[in-house]
């Protein structure tokens, strides 16, 4: 089973019940948190404390987490992650983790070419991630102060070409295809290029189509020695003398599905071009489409472009977020995009501290928030 928690549903300006954007994605080999916008320690503490108000297992451990994605450089997205990780310190943690963040062809041509000093160029943005990362290091965010191994990689999602600062961010060290978490082996993350203001990405995280589970019952009953179970277990037929044949197949329950969710950033509508399957698209609609020539000018989506982009996707589900404080109901977000999918695809609006969950044979449900724990949804479609 995996698990998103999203803790943030606001666009860069929070509200009242909405907060900025960061997220957790949860699977048995570890968590990987989605941007970390201010405050996201808190909110990450609320929720934890939430689950174990209602009994729910503790999925959100600490040191659970092997990653932390960025998917751009906009404050509101980035800047509770050195808090995050002074406390995860304070806590002595002692595992290592990995940072990842989007940046440009020219950041990495610059460094590539002048070293780990490299002055950025003219016209760069100020929130370009390389600015963080050096901020974020003389703020004391290596290794050596943190207490534990902190990996910080920036890289370009089309060319997926990655640079690694080492050495308590004094070496670079170059990769031509981006590192996975250690911790990752039946599961990978994927860094999709988006279109933003700054260099951006979503993330899709995806674990492949798997065989069913080998019922060790009915090779007991059919009198299987142990290497004939063997063979069953790795594929292999099992032709006994005399000529019966016992198919490895017919051993095997059903196969398990290709589950992937994609969280996306700020982006302009219909840039994602995934690179499995989709099971649920966790997608910005900042804008309603009264007002789709501001998000076109601000490279942000509209709840409908939200639902085009999905459809675009072939995503089975959408799950709406990333709402302008403007916005007095997101009923209309979740009526513009309902009038783009009309049946094709599930639908849902996220609040803070909803989750979304996919099973082992590809299900996905949608738990809502509320103030006794939450309240679960199937992900049918609208």
């Amino acid at each position: 089973m995996i698990e998103l928690h999203i803790l943030g549903t606001a666009s860069a300006r929070p509200t009242s019940s909405r907060s900025v954007s960061g997220s957790v994605f949860a699977c048995p080999e570890g968590l990987v948190v989605i941007d970390a916008g201010e405050g996201f320690q808190m909110r990450y503490s609320r929720q934890r404390s939430r689950m174990k108000k209602e009994g729910e297992p503790s999925t959100l451990r600490p040191n659970r987490i092997v990653a932390i994605a960025l998917t751009h450089g906009h404050l509101d997205h980035t800047w509770g992650l050195l808090p995050f990780l002074q406390t995860l310190s304070l806590d002595g943690r002692q595992q290592s983790l990995t940072v990842y963040g989007p940046t440009s062809p020219a950041i990495l041509d610059i460094l590539e070419t002048d070293g780990i000093d490299a002055r950025l160029p003219e016209g760069t943005a100020s929130a370009e991630l390389l600015n963080q990362y050096r901020a974020w290091f003389g703020l004391g965010g290596t290794s050596s102060n943190l207490g534990y191994e902190v990996r910080w990689l920036l890289g370009d999602p089309k060319s997926n070409r990655w640079v690694e600062f080492c050495e308590d961010a004094s070496n670079l060290v170059w990769h031509d295809a981006m590192p996975q978490p250690e911790a990752f082996t039946s599961f990978r993350m994927d860094a999709i290029p988006t279109q933003h203001s700054v260099p951006s990405c979503a993330w899709q995280l995806s674990r492949k189509k798997r065989k069913g589970s080998f019922d060790r019952e009915k090779a007991t009953v059919a009198g299987l020695s142990q290497e004939e179970r063997k063979m069953l277990s790795e594929g292999v037929d099992v032709e006994r003398k005399g000529g019966k044949v016992f198919e490895a197949s017919q051993f095997r329950g059903p196969s398990r599905p290709a589950i992937s969710m994609v969280v996306s950033g700020d982006t302009a509508e219909q840039s994602i071009q995934p690179v499995a399957p989709v099971t649920v698209l966790i997608h910005e609609a900042t804008f309603l489409d009264n007002a789709s020539e501001k998000a076109d000018a601000h490279l942000h989506s509209t709840a409908s472009g939200a639902a085009r982009t999905a459809m675009n996707c072939n995503a089975q589900h959408l799950i709406l977020t990333h709402f302008s404080a403007r916005l007095r109901d997101v009923q209309e977000a979740l009526s513009e995009a309902k009038e783009v999918l009309g049946n094709s695809c599930g639908l849902e609006t996220a609040n803070d501290g909803d989750r979304v969950r996919i099973d082992e044979d590809g299900y996905a449900t949608f738990l809502k928030a509320s103030a006794s724990g939450w309240v679960q949804h199937n992900l049918s479609h609208h």
